[in-house]
């Protein structure tokens, strides 16, 4: 476990911390002919192998880098404008999958970061729950009150408001499972104070009592949620 966390150290301080936005610009426009991806691909050599402190590591270290310079050509080679949020999740997504692969080529034990007992499919359910299911919910519950807009422009993110909600939903999940009940209060409050600028400036009681009962039932929902998976 220890080499992972290690070797996770390694990938966020070299593709992250050490690595300047003129490296990143000059791959993006040279690809494989920039000279900094072979620099960001050494660097990641020399982080793995100070990180893990062990002389026989120098061959797997080779290996992670190699990899993790195949992955990032890839990314360069076919990445597009509108696709590059896609291709940096894709591209993380395989630079860990090859850290945990390299960690157990060297350890031989496999990486278990959690334990499948029943509190893990109590916690993974409760986790699911809150997010898309309880939006649908609170969805169709409040529709009937659904105020009529009357500002056809709206400067809104696409889906923020779904979003916010099940991130909330999921804080107040972990605040209860790990027993700070009091941090509830403040994030509640947080979004009040976010909220009342919006509210007021649109001078629509409607609105305002529509948001307070979708608040309030997300809320509701997380609490009772988190509660009834502590208990179980």
């Amino acid at each position: 476990m220890i080499i992972f966390i290690k070797l996770f150290l390694a990938h966020i301080l070299g593709d992250f911390v050490l690595q300047p936005n003129s490296w990143v610009a000059d791959k993006e426009k040279k690809k494989h002919k920039s000279i900094y991806l072979y620099f960001h691909i050494a660097l990641h050599a020399i982080l793995a192998f100070i990180l893990v402190g062990k002389i026989d590591f120098i061959g797997l270290a080779i290996v992670l880098a190699a990899l993790h310079g195949f992955i990032d050509y890839a990314k360069l080679r076919y990445q597009k404008n509108k696709t590059k949020r896609s291709w940096f999740l894709l591209d993380q997504a395989l630079h860990i999958m090859v850290i945990i692969g390299i960690a157990y080529l060297y350890t031989n034990e496999p990486l278990f970061l959690l334990s499948f007992d029943k509190s893990f499919w109590m916690l993974l359910t409760g986790i699911v729950f809150l997010t898309k299911p309880t939006s649908i919910i609170i969805k169709n519950v409040i529709s009937i009150w659904t105020p009529e807009s009357k500002n056809s422009h709206d400067d809104s993110l696409s889906n923020a408001g779904n979003y916010i909600g099940i991130l909330e939903r999921l804080f107040v999940f972990s605040f209860i499972i790990t027993g700070h009940f009091e941090a509830i209060g403040f994030l509640l409050a947080a979004k009040s104070i976010f909220r009342f600028g919006d509210l007021k400036e649109a001078k629509d009681r409607k609105l305002t009592e529509y948001v307070l009962i979708g608040t309030l039932l997300s809320f509701g929902i997380a609490l009772l949620t988190g509660l009834l998976v502590q208990v179980l």
